[in-house]
């Protein structure tokens, strides 16, 4: 699996023989791309619907793009998307090489538009190369992409124990999500291996001294191992589960 991350919280996901994008939003000081720089992706998954996470999704028409339903239904008259995958908390759908399964994020989700709507309930999700089940499979391997979220429980009762993601890419500025402390501890209920941090130095309220992560992971007495990418940057894992 290949992880790029793009600045803010989009991350391009190669899997196999698919690509998804999570969450196109261009427009941050982190990369130096514009969307058309950008090969489209088999299918591009969103989170919420705030600006910063939708706002260049229009770029992306030739995609199939995965949502919650009221979300997915909204893009598709707004931008003319014509193929969608609608989904919902706790689902899992089969995206190409990949499993994508929806779970809960504790944040907001409204469309600013001329109107205000529901983009549904915000979401992370879990990608990865099996289908999720209760036994554990040593050969999987899966990526979870928290969205925009505050620390919850279900990290340590339900993401960590039973979909088992062992890379999760969690919000870090603060004022709208976790900050650098929180994630930590997120990190820890996750018992993940690795850590990338992600949604911070967009803009001034979520500005932060991204290095008080690593420290924060080691206090909690996790062992996972923390990667702050570049912009644009790609990290590579292979079973089991090595840098590439």
């Amino acid at each position: 699996m290949e992880l790029t991350w793009h600045g803010h919280s989009t991350w391009h996901v190669t899997l196999g023989a698919t690509s998804l994008l999570i969450d196109p939003f261009l427009s941050n000081p982190h990369t130096s791309l514009d969307p058309a720089d950008v090969e489209t992706p088999d299918y591009v998954l969103l989170t919420h619907g705030h600006a910063d996470h939708i706002g260049d999704v229009g770029a992306f028409t030739d995609a199939t793009v995965v949502g919650t339903p009221e979300l997915t239904a909204w893009v598709a008259d707004e931008y003319g998307v014509d193929e969608t995958v609608g989904m919902n908390i706790g689902g899992t759908v089969e995206c190409g090489d990949a499993y994508v399964t929806m779970h809960r994020a504790d944040h907001t989700n409204g469309i600013n538009t001329d109107y205000e709507y529901s983009g549904g309930p915000p979401a992370g999700y879990v990608v990865g190369d099996t289908a999720p089940t209760q036994e554990t499979d040593e050969d999987a391997f899966a990526f979870y992409h928290a969205g925009d979220t505050g620390l919850m429980s279900e990290m340590r009762d339900v993401i960590g124990p039973f979909l088992e993601p062992d890379v999760a890419a969690l919000p870090t500025g603060d004022h709208f999500t976790m900050g650098p402390a929180q994630a930590a501890i997120a990190a820890d209920w996750l018992d993940v291996d690795h850590v990338l941090p992600m949604h911070y130095d967009t803009f001034p309220p979520i500005e932060v001294d991204i290095e008080r992560l690593e420290h924060e992971v080691a206090a909690t007495g996790s062992e996972a191992e923390v990667h702050v990418l570049d912009g644009d940057e790609t990290i590579g894992f292979d079973r089991p589960y090595a840098d590439g």
